[in-house]
C-alpha cells in the first residue's frame, strides 16, 4: 500500500506542476533548462506510474474491503466509461465541438473515469487510486478554468464532422476495452463479469 501511495503522490504531483504550481515549474525549467526539465519530468512520471501500478497490483492481492458497491454500480461504470473514452478522444481529434466547448476534455475524462471506478469498487486500494485521481482532476480542471478566464481567449468553434468522428472513435476505444479484451489485458478484470 505504501508503494501505491508513493507512486500516486509522485505521478500526480509531477502532473500538477503546470496547473497548481506554475512558479515551481518555471524555477525548475530555469535551473535545468527546457530539455533537462522534460527529462526529469518524464523520469519522475514513469517512476511514479510504475510504482502506482505495481503498488495497486500488490494491494489487490490482499484487499481491504471498505464497502460492497450496490448492485448496478458496475453498469453505471460501464456507461460512464463510454463518456470518459469520448472525452479522451476529444482531446486529440482536431476541430470537434466537445473540445471547443469544454476546453479540457482530457482532465474531464480522468474525472469521469475515476468517478465511474469509485462507484463500482469498494476496496481501500481502489479508493486510494481512483479517489486520488478524482481529487487531482477536480483541482487541475478548476485551475485550468481559472486560467481560461484570465486569458480571455475564445476557443475555436468545433465542427460537426469532427464531433461525429470523436464520438465514433471514442465509442470504438470503449468497445475495445469492454468487449475486445483490452481491459482484461491491462487490468486483469473483465468488465461484463463484474457487472453481472
Amino acid at each position: 500500500m505504501v508503494q501505491l501511495v508513493f507512486g500516486l503522490v509522485l505521478f500526480l504531483g509531477i502532473h500538477s506542476l503546470q496547473s497548481l504550481a506554475p512558479g515551481l515549474r518555471q524555477q525548475a525549467m530555469g535551473r535545468w533548462g527546457p530539455l533537462g526539465f522534460k527529462g526529469v519530468y518524464a523520469a519522475l512520471s514513469l517512476l511514479g506510474f510504475i510504482l502506482l501500478v505495481h503498488g495497486y497490483a500488490q494491494a489487490r492481492l490482499d484487499p481491504v474491503v471498505l464497502w460492497t458497491p450496490p448492485r448496478g454500480m458496475q453498469h453505471a461504470t460501464i456507461l460512464l466509461m463510454w463518456l470518459a473514452m469520448v472525452l479522451l478522444v476529444a482531446t486529440y481529434v482536431p476541430g470537434n465541438q466537445i473540445k471547443a466547448k469544454l476546453r479540457h476534455p482530457m482532465t474531464l475524462s480522468v474525472k469521469v473515469w475515476a468517478l465511474g471506478h469509485l462507484l463500482s469498487n469498494g476496496n481501500l486500494a481502489d479508493v486510494l487510486l481512483f479517489g486520488g485521481f478524482l481529487v487531482w482532476s477536480v483541482l487541475v480542471f478548476r485551475a485550468a478554468r481559472q486560467r481560461d478566464r484570465l486569458n480571455l481567449h475564445s476557443a475555436p468553434e468545433g465542427k460537426l464532422l469532427g464531433t461525429l468522428l470523436t464520438v465514433v472513435l471514442g465509442s470504438g476505444v470503449w468497445a475495445a476495452f469492454l468487449m475486445g479484451g483490452l481491459h482484461v489485458w491491462l487490468v486483469g478484470v473483465m468488465p461484463f463479469t463484474r457487472a453481472g
